[in-house]
């Protein structure tokens, strides 16, 4: 079932080209019996997008499963685990996390936080590596990008359900005169956990710690129908009704909710980024996981 080990085609025949080894003939058994080769295929590509949809078995890797995207440059394991400063944050890479070395088709990771892991390293495709985890029998699908291709605001609508939970509260800062009145101008702040969500009507500028919440309930985000810039937020208010919103993201630190019910704009600004690093509080508790947004069939009708 298992691919030969590190076989990646053209993309590791012209690695290998430019490098001082370009004189020699690559075979399949080279390439598995080959350190070098292992880690020249790791370098090949910037950035490796971890797809975690395609995720196979029921273990985990705790910082495979944080991350966006990963990077292995020269030793220095780099990984982008926050979708807020995506594409900025190292010159796109992230942060470094840990270090790396190769083995025969295997990649020892010595991470900050979760220690030392062997992972075996497979070829699915030209552009697409496997890490294979035999202590849990899990396996990881990394698709390779160079930084001048990738499409860092693609990953970011992709995985916005991380980019608003990413911080703390979000607080009104604009709502607009037009529109009509309705309850929602009350509440000043939103927080999004992974399972629900909760608002205040405290005033602005209130400290995050004394923040009171009077109302909490579930809610979703929703792609739009060949429209993949717009997302839609629905908030279900336990014992109270619905409200539906446009989402946009105006930046990494502010949102835009448009109310059609009410035709009223709302601004929210970020509080309390939780960047996850090396250490620090959510560290542990955030880790992607596979999902299927559901998919609306609307049009937007913000002007």
């Amino acid at each position: 079932m298992k691919k030969i080990k590190l076989l990646l085609g053209y993309v590791l025949m012209t690695v290998l080209l430019v490098s001082c080894y370009a004189d020699v003939i690559v075979t399949d058994d080279f390439i598995e019996e080959s350190a070098f080769n292992t880690d020249q295929v790791l370098q090949s590509y910037d950035l490796w997008y971890v797809d975690i949809n395609a995720t196979r078995g029921n273990g985990e890797v705790p910082f495979l499963q944080r991350a966006f995207t990963l990077s292995f440059i020269n030793g220095a394991l780099y990984a982008n685990n926050n979708i807020v400063g995506i594409g900025k944050t190292g010159d796109g890479l992230g942060i470094d996390v840990g270090f790396y070395s190769t083995l025969r088709g295997v990649v020892e990771i010595d991470h900050d936080i979760d220690g030392r892991w062997l992972l075996e390293v497979y070829a699915t495709n030209g552009n697409t590596i496997e890490l294979y985890d035999a202590s849990s029998d899990t396996s990881y699908f990394l698709r390779g990008f160079q930084r001048n291709n990738f499409d860092y605001d693609q990953v970011f609508y992709d995985n916005i359900n991380y980019f608003i939970q990413e911080y703390s509260v979000w607080e009104k800062v604009f709502t607009s005169e037009e529109g009509a009145i309705n309850d929602f101008d009350d509440e000043n702040f939103l927080q999004f956990l992974p399972t629900f969500f909760r608002s205040s009507i405290d005033d602005s500028g209130t400290p995050i710690s004394q923040l009171q919440w009077d109302f909490e309930g579930n809610y979703q985000v929703y792609d739009i129908a060949n429209d993949n810039t717009l997302k839609a937020l629905t908030l279900e208010y336990d014992f109270m009704g619905d409200d539906y919103f446009e989402l946009y993201v105006i930046n990494d630190a502010t949102i835009e909710l448009y109310h059609p019910d009410s035709e009223t704009v709302y601004e929210f600004r970020g509080r309390g980024y939780q960047q996850y690093l090396k250490s620090g509080k959510g560290v542990e508790a955030k880790k992607r996981t596979k999902t299927t947004r559901p998919i609306m069939n609307v049009k937007r009708k913000r002007k």
